[in-house]
């Protein structure tokens, strides 16, 4: 038996393949876009039936339900928090803060934080809840 071959170009282009590493991209992507950054301090979000999606950002405050303040990822003192966050503007160009307290914290270490951020020239805030059902 003698098969034939030939030199010449193909003249279809075969689109399965492509098609199977276009899925598996969009999988992919579909799949990671739905983590979203957090900072490693875990706090009880009070509920909102209707609250934005917060997109990753820099300025975050956190406090716990002991009344600890953290910067991002590092606990600071609540006297200090406004040279911080006046440092962090100035290497940022968000002009938005975060604030991730728990349910249970008191409102008037809320007011602290944002008293200290309104000192430095931040004034817009977001309060981060969780979805409630």
């Amino acid at each position: 038996m003698k098969f034939e071959t030939s030199n010449k170009p193909l003249s279809i282009f075969a689109y399965s393949s492509l098609t199977d590493i276009v899925m598996l991209l969009l999988i992919f992507f579909l799949l990671t876009s739905q983590f979203v950054i957090q900072t490693g301090v875990k706090v009880k979000l009070p509920g909102a039936q209707n609250n934005e999606q917060v997109t990753p950002a820099r300025m975050i405050v956190t406090i716990t339900t002991q009344n600890r303040v953290f910067l991002g990822s590092e606990e600071i003192s609540i006297d200090k928090l406004a040279g911080r966050l006046e440092a962090l503007k100035g290497t940022t160009n968000e002009s938005n803060l975060i604030i991730r307290a728990d349910k249970s914290v008191q409102i008037d270490l809320i007011i602290r934080v944002i008293d200290s951020a309104k000192g430095v020239g931040i004034d817009k805030f977001t309060i981060e809840t969780e979805r409630i059902s």
